[in-house]
């Protein structure tokens, strides 16, 4: 049987493979499912609970995401392996809308057999070569982080939020810190650099045009639900511009510049942690946030906002924003002022919603995401793209 290592001669090496696309059809659900417990109950406390399951649902797909950049998804044994994690994924999936309450036990399970099954796997086919520490150490990681996962499914109550808490921690933990293990020391993010950068950068693409395309099907859901008045048809055309503006402002320069010179870099495998694997978590939660956001807009486009309704609108944008600015700077090596001054405007939106009902507010928003790109194009015209600074 060939080896399930991709073989980086081969000329496909860097395509995502169609395996790789149905897996993320589970996905599309969380991603669903989380938008729909945020908007059942926007509360501080069920908010912070959203992001938690965020950040399990994104570390599953992500650390997955490395697998398949070190792993052939077409050879047979792994491919199995993935079908695994994609059943996993899905009860996962199922449990988010109670997964702080009857359903935390069938939440952490599932995210056990994602993260400590896949790495298994890592740890036996990679013995003797040189990424076959890294996958050890990582898995010394799991293993604590999700017994608390499975201690706090069990327990529930006050155990089960701060048992939680402290797993996700250490998960957030593990990369920064080469998952350091004593006696076995820590990865160096060059022993990552066999990653294809090409791959990473197109699999968190894709990830983002998820996002986007759950929050395009919640407005167009939510619209059809609703009367077609004035009000609420401005709200939805700004809810479908609002995604646009997303769009444009990840993918217009910045996706494949990004793309090249992480596939060009001299430590792909930090570029790779930073700017994808942490990087690309406040973005796709902006997205989420947004989707929330739209449809409070639609449902209710006149009359006061309300901090709930201002928190989704401005709190959506000014994630995606913050992960974006983020993003560039890793790769590129310097701030973005449109985005640093796009997040000043919105948080003097912050002060100013009261006066402003829902669609206003909406309105402004989307004006200053609409900034972003058009002060990129003014930029580039001006001046070629800096050089990317990996120091």
């Amino acid at each position: 049987m060939p080896s399930p290592l991709r073989d980086r001669t081969a000329a496909t090496s860097t395509k995502v493979s169609f395996f790789e696309l149905f897996f993320d059809l589970v996905f599309v659900f969380a991603v669903t499912q989380l938008s729909h417990r945020l908007l059942g109950e926007l509360t501080p406390g069920n908010a912070l609970q959203t992001g938690l399951l965020l950040l399990a649902v994104w570390w599953c797909w992500m650390y997955t995401t490395w697998a398949t950049n070190w792993f052939d998804p077409d050879h047979p044994v792994f491919r199995m392996v993935l079908t695994g994690v994609m059943l996993a994924g899905l009860l996962m999936a199922t449990a988010i809308p109670e997964a702080f309450e009857e359903r935390a036990l069938w939440f952490a399970l599932g995210y056990t057999a994602v993260q400590v099954g896949r790495t298994l796997y890592g740890v036996l086919v990679t013995r003797g070569t040189p990424l076959g520490p890294t996958f050890q150490r990582i898995l010394c990681w799991f293993v604590p982080s999700c017994a608390l996962w499975i201690a706090g499914g069990t327990l529930g109550g006050t155990a089960l939020v701060a048992l939680w808490v402290a797993a996700a921690l250490i998960d957030l933990a593990g990369p920064s810190s080469g998952y350091f293990v004593p006696g076995l020391g820590r990865s160096a993010t060059s022993d990552w650099s066999s990653i294809d950068g090409a791959h990473m950068a197109e699999r968190c693409q894709l990830f983002v045009i998820i996002a986007l395309g759950e929050s395009v099907l919640l407005t167009g859901v939510t619209y059809a639900k609703h009367p077609y008045g004035a009000a609420a048809t401005a709200a939805f055309a700004l809810a479908f511009l609002s995604s646009v503006a997303f769009w444009w402002i990840y993918f217009d320069r910045t996706a494949e510049a990004s793309a090249e010179a992480i596939a060009t870099c001299p430590d792909p495998g930090r570029v790779g942690r930073n700017a994808y694997t942490y990087g690309h978590l406040p973005i796709v939660a902006g997205i989420i946030v947004a989707a929330v956001a739209d449809e409070l807009v639609i449902a209710h486009p006149t009359g006061h906002t309300t901090a709930g309704t201002a928190a989704a609108v401005l709190g959506g944008a000014g994630l995606f924003l913050t992960g974006h600015l983020l993003f560039t700077r890793t790769v590129f090596g310097h701030w973005s002022r449109p985005r640093l001054t796009a997040l000043a405007l919105l948080a003097a939106l912050a002060f100013a919603h009261p006066l402003l009902s829902p669609i206003l507010l909406a309105f402004a928003a989307l004006l200053v995401l609409a900034m972003v790109p058009v002060w990129d194009l003014a930029s580039s015209r001006r001046t070629e793209e800096p050089e990317v600074d990996f120091d």
